[in-house]
């Protein structure tokens, strides 16, 4: 099974465009490396694979996810875990409301040249300059605090004192956020949230897997964990995700089903209206057909299809939609929308 998808994978990559050794290397890999994933996470992490899945699926896309969850559920375990299998430089940021940029991207001091007995200014780089960052907390900050995330999420570096500082790739963001609690917090802006690939659900375990976890988590130490990727494959994979071909019609559907969010399109159907202020915007469809890329080859295949964008729609959207009063008062929520736009919206169109 591993060598002829293998093999599939790299064919289908030679006629894309002819990429490196390296590149299909790493094609070869992909759908691999996820159950070698899966299988060394299960050793720590019991259940919760749909978050798994979506996780990797936003590292091979070069995206940031924001996951939401009750406290407990192995949010921070689960992201840690995951940059020890993928060799990656782990960084945490404890979002707190005295919070400052600074803390976040580092700062210049002032310091005596042992040499020349001058005094130079020198750059303390701060804990986002990882390859793996936890935002815990991330809507416990100020906004002046979050945004200091945004240059470095979308170009990789970070300013400060007019010096431009590169981050190295791969860089992978991922905020926390609890839903049960409201107070004190500063809600993520739109314009960061869109910054986000993925607004990943965490929710409870099933009963036997919580038995499992109760059971696990009171006797013994936790078990040592290897990498199964290096960084170089990462970044080959990344490419990799990319140069995978899409059908027009896997495309239209995802740009319409995108578009079927806008309330200000008067074609669209009455309970967009009815339950939306604002839809999602072109950052979304890039999203949409990026994941569906990376979706097929996890799962060994060598197209994207329709199928794809609706595993992951649910993601990709319901953190871009806006919920009007409506909505609110009814208990609509922005997946219950995504769930009817799925079921009405035709394949073809």
């Amino acid at each position: 099974m591993e060598s002829t998808t293998s093999t599939a994978v790299a064919d289908h990559l030679q006629t894309a465009g002819e990429p490196s050794g390296d590149q299909i290397q790493a094609a070869e890999r992909i759908a691999v490396a996820q159950q070698e994933l899966r299988q060394q996470m299960s050793r720590v992490i019991i259940g919760q694979d749909d978050v798994l899945d979506l996780l990797m699926l936003a590292l091979l896309c070069q995206g940031h996810c924001i996951l939401e969850g009750v406290p407990g559920l192995a949010k921070t375990l689960m992201i840690s875990t995951l940059s020890q299998l993928l060799g990656l430089e782990f960084g945490r940021i404890q979002f707190t409301p005295d919070l400052m940029p600074s803390d976040i991207t580092g700062t210049e001091i002032l310091e005596e040249d042992q040499t020349s007995g001058r005094r130079v200014m020198r750059f303390v780089r701060g804990p986002i300059f990882a390859n793996i960052i936890l935002a815990d907390e991330i809507n416990r900050t100020p906004p002046k605090t979050q945004a200091a995330l945004l240059q470095a999420m979308q170009e990789y570096h970070v300013t400060v004192a007019g010096q431009r500082n590169d981050i190295d790739k791969p860089f992978f963001v991922l905020g926390t956020q609890n839903p049960i609690e409201s107070e004190g917090t500063y809600p993520l802006p739109e314009a960061q949230l869109d910054r986000f690939m993925f607004k990943i659900r965490v929710d409870y375990p099933t009963l036997d897997q919580e038995i499992d976890i109760a059971m696990s988590t009171t006797s013994g130490a936790a078990e040592a964990l290897k990498p199964i990727v290096t960084r170089n494959e990462i970044l080959s994979m990344q490419q990799v995700v990319r140069q995978v071909l899409v059908a027009r019609e896997v495309a239209s559907y995802a740009v319409r089903l995108v578009r079927a969010t806008r309330p200000d399109d008067e074609t669209n159907s009455p309970y967009i209206h009815q339950y939306l202020t604002w839809g999602a915007g072109p950052r979304a469809c890039q999203a949409l057909l990026l994941g569906a890329k990376a979706r097929a080859l996890i799962d060994g295949r060598i197209n994207a299809s329709i199928d794809d964008i609706r595993r992951i729609s649910k993601a990709v959207l319901r953190h871009r939609l806006v919920t009007n009063f409506t909505a609110e008062s009814e208990t609509v929520t922005a997946d219950d929308v995504i769930e009817q736009l799925i079921t009405d919206l035709p394949e073809t169109g």
